[in-house]
């Protein structure tokens, strides 16, 4: 199957070990992604997963992913995504991969995230833009959280 994938980056004024630390913290995810839960086992081969919507016994959605990278404070990588939403399920099947990668500079720190493995078909363009002004919105939440 063709896929496609997109990239976003930018550069905030915290530390690599920040920056990194953000990713996997609970209660930093609530914060800036306006998480309901998130439970990680932040080691290689472990879970990342985070819940949204009103009542914890009833979520709106669900995403779980097995950490593939764990390697403090430049690299987390996200595979066998299980995504869940009481809406329905996706019209597409898909193989995603998400990296972090967290670069250290001379005015910061850059976080870029790769999201690969969104299908090439036009049934999969509406969750694509979708995810690709999320994590616009995802970012600039990451920006409060760390100014705050």
């Amino acid at each position: 199957m063709e896929t496609r994938s997109h990239i976003h980056e930018e550069q905030f004024t915290a530390s690599p070990e920040t920056v990194f630390k953000l990713l996997h913290t609970p209660s930093a995810i609530r914060a800036w992604w306006g998480a309901a839960q998130a439970i990680i086992m932040a080691v290689p081969g472990g879970s990342w997963s985070a819940t949204w919507g009103e009542d914890e016994d009833d979520p709106d959605y669900v995403t779980t992913a097995t950490i593939r990278d764990f390697e403090p404070p430049v690299r987390l990588t996200l595979i066998d995504y299980r995504y869940t939403s009481k809406f329905g399920d996706l019209p597409f099947q898909a193989n995603f991969v998400t990296e972090f990668l967290i670069t250290p500079g001379d005015n910061g720190t850059t976080l870029r995230v790769t999201q690969e493995g969104f299908p090439a078909d036009s049934m999969a363009d509406e969750y694509y833009a979708a995810c690709q002004q999320g994590w616009t919105d995802t970012f600039a939440g990451i920006r409060r959280y760390l100014e705050g």
